[in-house]
């Protein structure tokens, strides 16, 4: 009786250790998304180049990550989003992580 048990509750366990180490997943690339974009819009707010600031928000960002800038005369928007992990989309889970950030250019000396 026991066994018939175990093996009734042990797929639910995977799935719900599945869905919680997925959330898991989400939360952290959510943070580098996050932490990706503040530093690209640091980075262009001080006036680096494009492609060098790309390239370090590439570094930051999951892999896989798209970015997008969008520099103005008053302000500058750095936007990145990442694809939610495999584990979740398998279930049919869409959360897609993603970090805004803004910043004010720096008058030049």
């Amino acid at each position: 009786m026991v066994t018939a048990e175990i093996a009734v509750a042990l797929p639910a366990l995977v799935l719900v250790l599945t869905l919680a180490l997925g959330a898991v997943s989400v939360v952290t690339d959510h943070l580098r998304c996050v932490d990706a974009a503040r530093v690209g819009a640091r980075l262009l707010a001080r006036g680096e180049d494009a492609g060098r600031v790309r390239a370090e928000v590439a570094l930051q960002a999951p892999e896989g990550a798209v970015i997008g800038f969008d520099v103005g005369a008053d302000a500058i928007t750095v936007n990145v989003t990442a694809e939610s992990p495999p584990l979740l989309r398998a279930l049919g889970v869409s959360a897609r992580p993603r970090g805004i950030a803004h910043a004010v250019p720096e008058a030049a000396p």
